[in-house]
């Protein structure tokens, strides 16, 4: 067990939380939540000793491992893959470091006898002399080959330290394990393996998280950091993320009957309770659900935008056709039509691949051959993944930088759907050359809701949002009646949005297929 007894932190005069009060059991997965800045990361490494709190105390049961997964990629580049996984369980390599010693010794004593065997003991009720092939396990289980075992670290790419250093904290089966985006850089196969072992992990998980999909494949419980304190609930983040709303409906609507209100309760927690979503504590967590009450919910204090494509004429029969495009390096002879209604997402092994393709689409490059023909009814418009184009050297308001792109040109108008987009009062008047990666976005999202496009394409809209924003945005797409072109890594997003993919496997090869993510894994994954 290891519990949070009331801490508190602050950073010059902002108090991060106060009196937070956590208690975290063997069998559950926490997910850590809250808005950019919020204090998450912060929390684990108080939790893990990094950083000490002002007030307050972490304690953990006796004899209990906690396991962090590395932010440094760079810290282990002087030791081989296979030592660097190893090192994820210091105890036991300490001993074998000393066990070594002794051994090597030239007047090895009684004395050094006795110390050896307690050595060899602890050696093997650690696990040991499975160590070795538990850490090769791991690797291979995340797609690292053995040819990669015996090289350094420092001679690898970012993206394979990332899976090693997650083999790492996975080592040796830890009683407390603290992950802090984990699934990030993590290619699709790697991170649903990843969801398979901690749904049967036993012990304690703790995770910060942007991925959604994660959050709710592995979390039992979801910890909401939220001005100044730490909430602890019951289920995965789409359940808190629906009760939250719902409660705040409720009280929004002071003359709803206590019955009715407490009716919604019961038949929402029946929904989710049927569809817990880690087997072995299944049982446990539906009878959590069923005892909540009204009271056990509250609120989020945070906002959430207001994300809503509209079109302005309606879409013909004709929508989009390719027809045999190629550019050098990227793909040969593309060939697909695009039908009225159909979202599609696009997926390559290079980024870049994908926002050519969607910039010849738009007109802004020329491809090597072939053609685009858009319909005559359609209207484009677009969410580059780079957009300093539109912000940089620009001086000006950002209610005036929307305004160039509304037809209606009246202030109270223009900061509407601003607010829409939670910029309010001063925030208005900042230069649009300032704003972070996150206001860049929001701030272009607004722009493409006031050009009521038909046609909608996005190159990874979640860049720099924040969890509120991307489930506003995932809630957008999926209410948009008219077609969508994008790009994404958000699981969460394809699996609720795409219904058809087209993956541009290398230059001379790509899949087109109509279904569902989970039917086109199912299908080409084997």
């Amino acid at each position: 067990m290891l519990q949070v007894t009331n801490i508190s932190l602050a950073f010059g005069g902002r108090v991060l939380y106060k009196d937070v009060n956590l208690k975290f059991t063997k069998g559950n997965c926490y997910g850590i939540i809250g808005a950019n800045g919020a204090g998450k990361s912060t929390l684990l490494k108080i939790i893990t000793g990094e950083i000490e709190p002002n007030t307050g105390e972490i304690s953990i049961t006796p004899g209990e491992r906690m396991s962090v997964l590395a932010q440094n990629q760079n810290a282990y580049d002087n030791e081989t893959v296979l030592n660097t996984v190893l090192l994820g369980h210091k105890r036991l390599m300490d001993i074998q470091k000393e066990k070594d010693e002794l051994y090597m010794k030239p007047d090895f004593s009684e004395e050094d006898g006795i110390r050896a065997g307690e050595l060899e003991t602890e050696f093997a009720e650690l696990g040991g002399w499975e160590a070795e092939s538990e850490a090769k396990s791991l690797l291979q289980n995340m797609g690292i080959e053995e040819s990669y075992f015996d090289r350094l670290m420092g001679e690898l790419d970012a993206k394979l330290k990332v899976k090693i250093l997650l083999a790492q904290a996975l080592f040796g089966n830890p009683d407390i394990l603290i992950l802090d985006e984990p699934t990030n850089n993590l290619d699709f196969k790697t991170s649903r393996w990843l969801e398979e072992y901690l749904l049967e992990f036993e012990n304690i998980v703790i995770i910060v998280s942007h991925n959604r999909h994660f959050l709710n494949k592995v979390c039992t419980h979801i910890c909401d950091v939220d001005y100044g304190k730490i909430n602890m609930f019951i289920g995965n983040y789409d359940f808190w993320y629906e009760s939250s709303q719902l409660i705040l409906r409720q009280m929004k609507d002071q003359n709803k009957k206590a019955e009715q209100r407490a009716k919604e309760l019961k038949e929402f927690i029946a929904r989710f309770s049927a569809n817990a979503s880690k087997s072995k504590q299944a049982t446990s967590r539906k009878r959590e659900l069923e005892r909540l009450t009204l009271e056990d919910i509250k609120p989020s204090s945070r906002k959430y935008p207001y994300i809503n494509f509209e079109y302005s004429q309606e879409i013909g029969k004709e929508v989009l056709k390719v027809e045999n495009l190629s550019k050098a390096g990227m793909f040969k002879n593309l060939n697909f039509n695009i039908e009225k209604g159909q979202k599609v997402v696009f997926f390559a092994k290079n980024s870049q691949i994908l926002t050519t393709l969607f910039n010849i689409i738009i007109g802004s490059e020329t491809p090597d051959s072939g053609q685009v023909f858009v319909g005559k009814t359609i209207k484009m418009t677009n969410l580059p993944q780079n957009n300093n184009a539109y912000f940089e050297n620009n001086t000006s308001s950002i209610v005036d930088w929307l305004r160039q792109f509304s037809q209606d040109q009246n202030e109270t108008y223009i900061r509407s759907w601003l607010g829409r987009m939670l910029f309010t009062g001063e925030e208005n008047l900042k230069p649009a050359n300032v704003l972070s990666g996150g206001e860049r976005v929001r701030c272009m999202l607004a722009k493409m809701m006031l050009e009521q496009g038909n046609l909608v394409i996005l190159d990874e809209p979640t860049n720099h949002l924040d969890l509120e924003s991307i489930t506003a945005l995932n809630k957008g797409m999926v209410n948009f009646r008219g077609n969508l072109l994008f790009s994404t890594h958000d699981q969460e997003i394809i699996e609720t949005v795409a219904d058809r993919i087209i993956d541009i496997i290398d230059e001379d090869k790509y899949i087109d297929f109509t279904g569902t993510y989970q039917e086109y894994i199912e299908k080409y994954s084997k």
